[in-house]
């Protein structure tokens, strides 16, 4: 079985390239050759942009995949590039969408393939939105083999979920608990979410890849198991060996004050909000999939890993400021008012 990775070496699709080299499949990956170096043997790199459409075609030649993956996929145009370049070239092409694109606010804290998707605080989800239309649109009218997988949030060992952190990623709330700071934790911290370690999730991917009755269907793809972000944190911390210095916010406020993080989009469309995956339909036709990294043993790892490797460091002075000047007016705000 021949594969074809658009992207291939980041967040969640790293895991599912080198479980397809274990499992056995021909894999192709088209990107601009950045991670080379933490790629398995076997895998057929082809450095190109995928945006370029002449020097892709020219550089896959006739060869037919019978699955094309694409993961860096956000807007239409990208996802009507790919059906002009696959149309008849794969058997199956699965698109990367995102369950933050489930109906928001939530009607119904247990989130199916068939609740709602209506987004409108996040352009993001939107945009998924509208890919999955026109991918659905291209199944129905010609048989174009889509396959649709949401992901919630995703990690691996580079990186550590959390709810309120800059545009620099996750790194400063972990300097912050290291050295004894206060964090931010959105609304009160007792809203359920799920997190997923990517190894998990290829699991379950790579269990729709080839399989027939994956075509013209979505599946969510997480982790069974669901915490309040409370535990999230204090998960964190203990694994860091740190006490846990909390201060609860709410996401309204925090979408006010802090413009230049989207936390409209992220937060209130997203993070603020108790979802818990009903993930019965993928178990149905790929009953291998399950929990293998609870969250407790999958931040460990990240946090090693992470440790080990400054430049994973990425320090981010701007929003330790930020947070700074927010905590200190809601901690004056509770004083003046006692």
């Amino acid at each position: 079985m021949k594969a074809l990775l658009i992207g291939g070496t980041g967040q969640i699709s790293m895991a599912i390239t080198k479980k397809l080299v274990t499992d056995g499949w021909d894999v192709y990956l088209l990107n601009r050759g950045n991670r080379t170096l933490e790629l398995p043997w076997g895998v057929h790199s082809i450095v190109a942009d995928i945006n370029d459409e002449k020097t892709v075609l020219e550089k896959i030649g006739d060869t037919y995949f019978d699955c094309v993956c694409e993961f860096i996929g956000f807007t239409v145009d990208q996802v009507e590039r790919d059906h002009r370049l696959f149309k008849g070239r794969t058997g199956q092409y699965i698109y990367i969408s995102s369950a933050s694109a489930y109906h928001k606010p939530v009607s119904d804290y247990r989130i199916t393939e068939g609740t709602t998707l209506s987004n409108p605080y996040w352009e993001y989800s939107r945009n998924k939105i509208a890919c999955e239309e026109f991918l659905m649109k291209k199944y129905r009218d010609e048989g174009f083999p889509v396959t649709i997988v949401r992901p919630s949030h995703t990690y691996d060992e580079r990186n550590i979920p959390l709810g309120v952190h800059g545009s620099k990623g996750f790194w400063q709330v972990i300097k912050r608990m290291r050295e004894g700071k206060p964090v931010i934790i959105q609304g009160d911290g007792t809203s359920l979410w799920t997190v997923t370690f990517n190894t998990d999730f290829a699991i379950g991917y790579t269990g729709l890849m080839g399989n027939r009755h994956a075509i013209g269907e979505a599946f969510q793809i997480t982790s069974d198991e669901s915490l309040t972000w409370n535990q999230i944190y204090q998960t964190i911390a203990d694994a860091l060996g740190v006490e846990l210095k909390a201060v609860h916010i709410s996401s309204e406020f925090l979408a006010a004050v802090g413009p230049e993080y989207d936390f409209t989009g992220s937060l209130i469309g997203d993070k603020s909000n108790t979802v818990v995956f009903d993930n019965s339909k993928l178990k149905a036709i790929v009953p291998q999939m399950t929990t293998t990294v609870p969250f407790q043993k999958g931040v460990r790892i990240s946090l090693e890993n992470i440790l080990k490797h400054p430049e994973l460091q990425v320090e981010d002075p701007e929003f330790d400021a930020w947070c700074d000047r927010v905590i200190d007016a809601v901690e004056n705000l509770k004083a003046t008012l006692k």
